[in-house]
């Protein structure tokens, strides 16, 4: 899916990174770390960016969060991670951005939020300092929107008007107006500061999927800037992925959305990369980009009473998250390959042959077999306890990576491995 996508025209680089243009849609995260506390936010980070971020944005809220930023970038490079690192600013990033000019050097890009850079003629004036800042240092800015901090001043304007002219507007329409004429009032400024359009991206969030769908087809009709694209505050577990799902699901497809965040709100002491696998495997299901080995598995049923395939596909699933760093690194194209563990004997062969790599497990009550198939041919069968079972499908899987794909820097037409 990549000729019919409605890539905005604009392209903006941010670090080693371009965002439209006609570059593939980026995965970007943020930190939860305090930004002040540098080995806890340079760990985040590296865990972020080793699971498939190409973008971490951190918080920027304090003299002490600023002064730490560049520490952040220089143990960051010495560790060889060079993802790009986006400041988000609200309320005095003004400030922050002039007092310590380090860290606005040591940052990528400036998140910048119009509903809470100020009010009346102070808001453009704060807005024009963050503006120049970036202009001076070579940095992009995105305008991030929010339903939750909209402009308040422009919001009463607008149902002001709706009102007066008895245009019949529901308070949802008038609020998704003042946000598109938010983000391109707020561009227009950055345009008219110096800001060139390579330097800006664009964004509007709210947190219902309807809504989030509505806006951003109006948003797109209406500039060539790059968008960010995530539906906000989208919630915990289930409710967070299915809810970004739908609404960016349905965006993506249309060719909506240069750089997407899946906004999960993690269980306490949870893991934070999991908004990371979401975005990847959103891009993933849609055929628009490949990050990681998919691995197919089946529901289970009456069929499957043994826990034995669910703990195998979970544990593969894992295993290839930990091995896809290392093998990204050295072999060309293997996230592209496809995995299957399956059940029981209904689906499990035919799934199994239409993967890569792929084990039927017999199911409950029949012959304790589990058939492999590699490419689509019966490869070997295994027996054995689950330990025995992991180990020996992980070394087939471990086999075929180094077999099939060819590594990175080999003189063309070198065999793999």
């Amino acid at each position: 899916m990549t000729s019919d996508r409605r890539h905005r025209t604009v392209g903006v680089k941010v670090g080693k990174i371009r965002i439209g243009g006609g570059a593939p849609v980026v995965v970007q995260s943020m930190t939860s770390t305090d930004t002040a506390d540098v080995e806890a936010t340079v760990r985040q980070t590296l865990e972020l960016a080793q699971a498939g971020s190409e973008l971490v944005r951190v918080t920027v809220n304090v003299p002490e969060a600023a002064a730490a930023v560049p520490e952040i970038r220089r143990r960051l490079d010495d560790a060889g991670c060079d993802v790009p690192l986006i400041g988000d600013f609200h309320y005095n990033g003004h400030t922050l951005l002039t007092r310590f000019p380090a860290m606005a050097r040591a940052l990528d890009k400036y998140r910048i939020n119009p509903g809470n850079v100020g009010t009346g003629a102070r808001r453009d004036e704060q807005f024009a300092t963050i503006c120049r800042v970036a202009r001076e240092e070579g940095k992009a800015v995105r305008i991030g929107v929010n339903g939750g901090s909209l402009n308040q001043e422009l919001v009463l304007t607008k149902m002001q008007e709706n009102t007066d002219r008895d245009l019949g507007r529901s308070s949802e329409e008038v609020l998704a107006e003042c946000m598109v004429l938010s983000a391109l009032q707020s561009t227009e400024l950055a345009l008219e500061c110096g800001l060139g359009k390579d330097r800006i991206v664009i964004s509007c969030k709210v947190s219902r999927p309807r809504d989030l769908i509505a806006l951003y087809r109006d948003l797109a009709s209406k500039t060539d800037q790059p968008l960010h694209l995530g539906l906000t505050e989208a919630g915990m577990g289930t409710k967070g992925l299915v809810w970004s799902s739908a609404a960016m699901g349905v965006l993506l497809a249309e060719g909506i959305g240069d750089t997407v965040r899946v906004s999960l709100t993690p269980r306490p002491g949870g893991d934070r990369r999991e908004e990371v696998y979401a975005a990847c495997e959103l891009l993933q299901a849609l055929g628009i980009r490949s990050f990681a080995p998919s691995v197919t598995a089946c529901p289970g049923c009456g069929r499957t009473t043994s826990t034995t395939f669910q703990e195998l596909a979970e544990r593969i699933q894992g295993y290839v998250r930990e091995q896809m760093p290392a093998w990204k690194e050295r072999y060309e194209g293997v996230e592209t390959m496809t995995l299957a563990v399956m059940g029981c004997v209904v689906n499990g062969p035919g799934e199994s042959k239409a993967a890569n790599i792929g084990i039927s497990l017999p199911g409950t009550g029949e012959a304790p077999t589990c058939p492999v198939y590699v490419d689509g041919q019966k490869f070997a069968t295994l027996k054995g306890t689950y330990d025995e079972l992991s180990a020996a499908f992980r070394a087939l899987v471990d086999d075929y990576v180094a077999t099939k794909y060819p590594r990175r820097g080999a003189p063309a037409g070198a065999a793999p491995g």
